[in-house]
Protein backbone atom coordinates (compact mmCIF):
# COMPACT_ATOMS: atom_id res chain seq x y z
CA UNK A 1 0.00 0.00 0.00
CA UNK A 2 1.35 3.38 -0.95
CA UNK A 3 1.37 6.20 1.58
CA UNK A 4 1.75 9.77 0.43
CA UNK A 5 4.64 11.81 1.71
CA UNK A 6 2.24 14.20 3.50
CA UNK A 7 0.53 11.34 5.37
CA UNK A 8 3.87 9.80 6.26
CA UNK A 9 5.05 13.12 7.66
CA UNK A 10 1.85 13.39 9.73
CA UNK A 11 2.29 9.89 11.16
CA UNK A 12 5.89 10.66 12.09
CA UNK A 13 4.88 13.96 13.70
CA UNK A 14 2.13 12.28 15.75
CA UNK A 15 4.53 9.54 16.80
CA UNK A 16 7.12 12.03 17.95
CA UNK A 17 4.47 14.09 19.71
CA UNK A 18 3.20 10.99 21.54
CA UNK A 19 6.72 10.08 22.66
CA UNK A 20 7.33 13.64 23.84
CA UNK A 21 4.08 13.70 25.86
CA UNK A 22 4.81 10.31 27.43
CA UNK A 23 8.37 11.44 28.18
CA UNK A 24 7.15 14.67 29.72
CA UNK A 25 4.64 12.82 31.90
CA UNK A 26 7.31 10.39 33.06
CA UNK A 27 9.76 13.20 33.71
CA UNK A 28 7.18 14.98 35.83
CA UNK A 29 6.31 11.91 37.89
CA UNK A 30 9.76 10.36 38.35
CA UNK A 31 11.00 12.64 41.17
CA UNK A 32 7.87 11.93 43.23
CA UNK A 33 8.21 8.20 42.65
CA UNK A 34 11.90 8.33 43.57
CA UNK A 35 11.17 10.42 46.64
CA UNK A 36 8.57 7.96 47.89
CA UNK A 37 10.84 5.02 47.16
CA UNK A 38 13.88 6.65 48.81
CA UNK A 39 12.08 7.54 52.04
CA UNK A 40 9.98 4.39 52.32
CA UNK A 41 12.46 2.67 54.67
CA UNK A 42 14.30 5.67 56.10
CA UNK A 43 13.86 9.03 57.82
CA UNK A 44 15.22 12.36 56.59
CA UNK A 45 17.59 13.79 59.19
CA UNK A 46 18.96 17.33 59.04
CA UNK A 47 22.52 17.65 60.35
CA UNK A 48 25.43 20.08 60.20
CA UNK A 49 26.70 18.72 56.86
CA UNK A 50 23.34 18.46 55.07
CA UNK A 51 20.41 16.06 54.97
CA UNK A 52 20.56 12.28 55.07
CA UNK A 53 17.94 9.55 54.77
CA UNK A 54 18.76 7.37 57.77
CA UNK A 55 17.58 3.74 57.65
CA UNK A 56 14.69 3.09 60.02
CA UNK A 57 16.42 0.14 61.64
CA UNK A 58 20.14 0.26 60.85
CA UNK A 59 21.96 -2.97 61.65
CA UNK A 60 25.55 -2.20 60.67
CA UNK A 61 26.48 1.18 62.13
CA UNK A 62 29.99 2.63 62.20
CA UNK A 63 30.41 5.27 64.92
CA UNK A 64 33.35 7.60 64.41
CA UNK A 65 33.25 8.76 68.05
CA UNK A 66 33.84 6.46 71.01
CA UNK A 67 31.42 8.36 73.25
CA UNK A 68 28.73 8.17 70.54
CA UNK A 69 29.38 4.43 70.31
CA UNK A 70 28.82 4.09 74.07
CA UNK A 71 25.75 6.35 74.03
CA UNK A 72 24.37 4.16 71.26
CA UNK A 73 24.82 1.11 73.47
CA UNK A 74 22.86 2.73 76.27
CA UNK A 75 20.15 3.69 73.76
CA UNK A 76 19.86 0.02 72.80
CA UNK A 77 21.88 0.11 69.57
CA UNK A 78 25.23 -1.66 69.19
CA UNK A 79 27.49 -0.51 66.38
CA UNK A 80 29.79 -2.85 64.52
CA UNK A 81 32.82 -0.53 64.56
CA UNK A 82 34.22 2.62 66.10
CA UNK A 83 37.43 4.65 66.39
CA UNK A 84 39.81 4.89 69.31
CA UNK A 85 42.54 7.18 70.61
CA UNK A 86 45.99 5.68 69.93
CA UNK A 87 47.42 3.96 72.97
CA UNK A 88 44.18 3.92 74.95
CA UNK A 89 42.46 0.59 75.57
CA UNK A 90 38.69 0.30 75.45
CA UNK A 91 37.10 1.66 78.67
CA UNK A 92 36.97 -0.88 81.50
CA UNK A 93 33.40 0.10 82.35
CA UNK A 94 32.30 -1.46 79.05
CA UNK A 95 33.41 -4.93 80.12
CA UNK A 96 30.53 -7.34 79.68
CA UNK A 97 28.50 -4.77 77.74
CA UNK A 98 30.10 -5.00 74.32
CA UNK A 99 30.25 -7.87 71.90
CA UNK A 100 33.03 -7.94 69.36
CA UNK A 101 33.56 -4.50 67.81
CA UNK A 102 35.89 -3.60 64.96
CA UNK A 103 38.34 -0.71 65.05
CA UNK A 104 38.44 1.53 61.98
CA UNK A 105 41.42 3.60 63.07
CA UNK A 106 41.88 6.80 65.00
CA UNK A 107 39.89 10.00 65.36
CA UNK A 108 40.11 12.14 62.23
CA UNK A 109 41.89 9.46 60.21
CA UNK A 110 39.56 6.47 59.90
CA UNK A 111 40.44 3.67 57.52
CA UNK A 112 37.97 4.17 54.65
CA UNK A 113 38.85 0.84 53.01
CA UNK A 114 38.17 -0.99 56.26
CA UNK A 115 34.80 0.76 56.58
CA UNK A 116 33.91 -0.14 53.01
CA UNK A 117 34.72 -3.80 53.67
CA UNK A 118 32.38 -3.80 56.69
CA UNK A 119 29.41 -2.85 54.47
CA UNK A 120 27.81 -0.41 56.93
CA UNK A 121 24.25 0.82 56.44
CA UNK A 122 24.90 3.99 58.49
CA UNK A 123 27.96 6.04 59.43
CA UNK A 124 27.82 8.53 62.29
CA UNK A 125 30.62 11.10 62.21
CA UNK A 126 31.23 14.38 64.02
CA UNK A 127 31.89 17.95 62.97
CA UNK A 128 35.27 18.27 64.73
CA UNK A 129 37.11 15.24 63.38
CA UNK A 130 35.21 13.98 60.35
CA UNK A 131 33.21 16.70 58.58
CA UNK A 132 35.89 17.11 55.89
CA UNK A 133 35.44 13.42 55.05
CA UNK A 134 31.67 13.70 54.64
CA UNK A 135 31.60 13.31 50.84
CA UNK A 136 33.87 10.25 50.97
CA UNK A 137 31.97 8.68 53.85
CA UNK A 138 28.64 9.28 52.08
CA UNK A 139 29.87 7.18 49.16
CA UNK A 140 30.30 4.25 51.55
CA UNK A 141 26.95 4.54 53.38
CA UNK A 142 24.39 7.15 54.47
CA UNK A 143 26.32 9.47 56.79
CA UNK A 144 25.20 11.82 59.55
CA UNK A 145 27.58 14.41 61.01
CA UNK A 146 26.86 15.16 64.66
CA UNK A 147 27.26 18.74 65.86
CA UNK A 148 30.30 18.20 68.08
CA UNK A 149 32.83 21.01 67.60
CA UNK A 150 35.46 21.85 70.20
CA UNK A 151 34.68 22.62 72.89
CA UNK A 152 31.70 20.31 72.45
CA UNK A 153 28.11 21.02 73.53
CA UNK A 154 26.87 19.61 76.87
CA UNK A 155 26.81 15.83 77.04
CA UNK A 156 23.01 15.83 77.40
CA UNK A 157 22.65 17.64 74.04
CA UNK A 158 25.02 15.15 72.41
CA UNK A 159 22.93 12.27 73.72
CA UNK A 160 19.68 13.87 72.53
CA UNK A 161 21.04 14.49 69.02
CA UNK A 162 22.26 10.90 68.67
CA UNK A 163 18.93 9.59 69.98
CA UNK A 164 17.15 11.56 67.26
CA UNK A 165 19.45 10.18 64.55
CA UNK A 166 18.87 6.60 65.74
CA UNK A 167 15.13 7.08 66.29
CA UNK A 168 15.57 6.44 70.02
CA UNK A 169 14.20 9.70 71.43
CA UNK A 170 12.15 8.04 74.19
CA UNK A 171 15.11 5.93 75.30
CA UNK A 172 17.22 9.09 75.43
CA UNK A 173 14.69 10.88 77.63
CA UNK A 174 14.57 7.90 79.95
CA UNK A 175 18.37 7.85 80.32
CA UNK A 176 18.47 11.53 81.21
CA UNK A 177 15.59 11.14 83.65
CA UNK A 178 17.44 8.29 85.35
CA UNK A 179 20.55 10.47 85.53
CA UNK A 180 18.61 13.23 87.33
CA UNK A 181 17.17 10.66 89.74
CA UNK A 182 20.69 9.54 90.69
CA UNK A 183 21.77 13.15 91.08
CA UNK A 184 18.90 13.80 93.49
CA UNK A 185 19.82 10.74 95.56
CA UNK A 186 23.41 11.91 95.79
CA UNK A 187 22.27 15.40 96.80
CA UNK A 188 20.27 13.91 99.65
CA UNK A 189 23.19 11.74 100.74
CA UNK A 190 25.58 14.71 100.82
CA UNK A 191 23.13 17.06 102.49
CA UNK A 192 24.37 20.57 103.28
CA UNK A 193 28.01 19.53 102.84
CA UNK A 194 27.74 19.96 99.08
CA UNK A 195 27.26 23.71 99.50
CA UNK A 196 30.71 24.18 101.01
CA UNK A 197 32.73 21.17 99.80
CA UNK A 198 35.25 22.21 97.13
CA UNK A 199 35.90 19.40 94.67
CA UNK A 200 38.85 19.66 92.29
CA UNK A 201 39.33 17.55 89.16
CA UNK A 202 42.75 17.27 87.56
CA UNK A 203 44.76 15.03 85.30
CA UNK A 204 48.29 14.60 84.03
CA UNK A 205 49.59 13.11 80.82
CA UNK A 206 52.93 12.80 79.10
CA UNK A 207 51.81 15.07 76.21
CA UNK A 208 49.83 17.84 77.91
CA UNK A 209 51.29 18.13 81.40
CA UNK A 210 48.88 18.89 84.24
CA UNK A 211 45.21 19.62 83.42
CA UNK A 212 42.29 20.93 85.40
CA UNK A 213 38.64 20.60 84.38
CA UNK A 214 36.12 23.44 84.21
CA UNK A 215 32.35 23.51 84.64
CA UNK A 216 31.77 23.05 80.90
CA UNK A 217 33.55 19.70 80.90
CA UNK A 218 31.18 16.71 81.39
CA UNK A 219 32.74 15.83 84.74
CA UNK A 220 32.47 19.46 85.84
CA UNK A 221 28.85 19.69 84.71
CA UNK A 222 28.00 16.61 86.78
CA UNK A 223 29.49 18.20 89.90
CA UNK A 224 27.58 21.39 89.12
CA UNK A 225 24.31 19.43 88.79
CA UNK A 226 24.96 17.89 92.20
CA UNK A 227 25.64 21.33 93.66
CA UNK A 228 29.24 20.69 94.72
CA UNK A 229 31.62 23.64 94.82
CA UNK A 230 34.81 24.05 92.80
CA UNK A 231 38.18 25.68 93.54
CA UNK A 232 38.31 29.27 92.31
CA UNK A 233 40.60 28.37 89.38
CA UNK A 234 38.08 25.79 88.11
CA UNK A 235 34.96 27.96 88.27
CA UNK A 236 33.54 29.28 85.04
CA UNK A 237 32.21 28.17 81.69
CA UNK A 238 35.36 26.59 80.27
CA UNK A 239 36.23 23.05 79.23
CA UNK A 240 39.69 22.47 80.66
CA UNK A 241 43.06 24.13 81.17
CA UNK A 242 46.13 22.18 80.14
CA UNK A 243 49.87 22.64 80.57
CA UNK A 244 49.55 23.90 84.15
CA UNK A 245 53.05 24.43 85.51
CA UNK A 246 54.20 22.69 88.68
CA UNK A 247 54.48 26.15 90.26
CA UNK A 248 50.71 26.54 89.85
CA UNK A 249 49.86 23.25 91.55
CA UNK A 250 47.90 25.12 94.25
CA UNK A 251 45.29 25.75 91.51
CA UNK A 252 44.25 22.09 91.76
CA UNK A 253 43.99 22.08 95.55
CA UNK A 254 40.61 21.59 97.22
CA UNK A 255 38.78 19.74 99.96
CA UNK A 256 38.77 16.70 97.70
CA UNK A 257 40.82 16.07 94.56
CA UNK A 258 39.69 13.56 91.95
CA UNK A 259 42.73 12.82 89.83
CA UNK A 260 41.99 11.32 86.41
CA UNK A 261 44.38 8.52 85.54
CA UNK A 262 45.11 7.26 82.06
CA UNK A 263 46.00 3.61 81.64
CA UNK A 264 49.04 4.21 79.46
CA UNK A 265 52.44 3.58 81.01
CA UNK A 266 53.65 7.09 80.08
CA UNK A 267 50.71 8.63 81.98
CA UNK A 268 51.42 6.51 85.05
CA UNK A 269 55.05 7.66 84.94
CA UNK A 270 53.91 11.28 84.63
CA UNK A 271 51.77 10.89 87.77
CA UNK A 272 54.64 9.28 89.70
CA UNK A 273 56.95 12.13 88.68
CA UNK A 274 54.36 14.68 89.84
CA UNK A 275 54.01 12.95 93.20
CA UNK A 276 57.78 13.31 93.75
CA UNK A 277 57.53 17.11 93.56
CA UNK A 278 57.85 18.93 96.93
CA UNK A 279 54.99 21.22 95.81
CA UNK A 280 52.69 18.19 95.50
CA UNK A 281 53.37 17.25 99.11
CA UNK A 282 52.50 20.81 100.19
CA UNK A 283 48.95 20.65 98.83
CA UNK A 284 46.40 20.64 101.64
CA UNK A 285 44.34 17.97 99.92
CA UNK A 286 47.41 15.71 99.76
CA UNK A 287 48.26 16.28 103.42
CA UNK A 288 44.70 15.40 104.43
CA UNK A 289 44.75 12.23 102.32
CA UNK A 290 41.79 13.33 100.20
CA UNK A 291 43.27 12.66 96.73
CA UNK A 292 41.46 9.92 94.82
CA UNK A 293 42.52 8.28 91.61
CA UNK A 294 39.61 7.94 89.17
CA UNK A 295 39.37 6.17 85.83
CA UNK A 296 39.64 7.67 82.36
CA UNK A 297 35.82 7.66 82.17
CA UNK A 298 35.89 10.97 84.09
CA UNK A 299 37.33 12.50 80.91
CA UNK A 300 34.55 11.12 78.70
CA UNK A 301 31.18 12.59 77.73
CA UNK A 302 29.00 9.51 77.28
CA UNK A 303 26.00 8.82 79.51
CA UNK A 304 27.63 5.78 81.13
CA UNK A 305 30.78 7.73 82.05
CA UNK A 306 28.83 10.62 83.55
CA UNK A 307 26.70 8.19 85.53
CA UNK A 308 29.77 6.44 86.96
CA UNK A 309 31.61 9.72 87.45
CA UNK A 310 28.80 11.60 89.17
CA UNK A 311 26.27 9.15 90.49
CA UNK A 312 28.58 6.56 92.02
CA UNK A 313 32.06 7.45 93.18
CA UNK A 314 34.32 4.58 92.16
CA UNK A 315 37.82 5.62 93.21
CA UNK A 316 40.99 4.53 94.89
CA UNK A 317 43.06 6.80 97.14
CA UNK A 318 46.41 8.08 95.88
CA UNK A 319 49.23 7.06 98.18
Amino acid sequence: MRISLRRLTSFLFLGLLTLMVIGACNAGSTPEVDKVASTENCRMIQHVAGETCVPNNPQRIVMLREDAFINGLELGVQSIATVSAPGFPFPKYLQGKVDRVESVGGYGSPNLEKMLSLRPDLIVADSYYSQDLYSQLSQIAPTVVLNVPFPPPPWKEQLEELAQVLGKEEAGKQLINEYWQRVEKLKQALGDRRQTLEVSIANTSSEYGIWSYGEKHPSGSVLKDIGLQRPESQRGDFFYIENISVEKLPDIDGDVLFFVSGEREDDKKALETLKQSPLWAQLGVVQRGQVYLVGRHWHSSDILATTIGGGTIIVSPVR
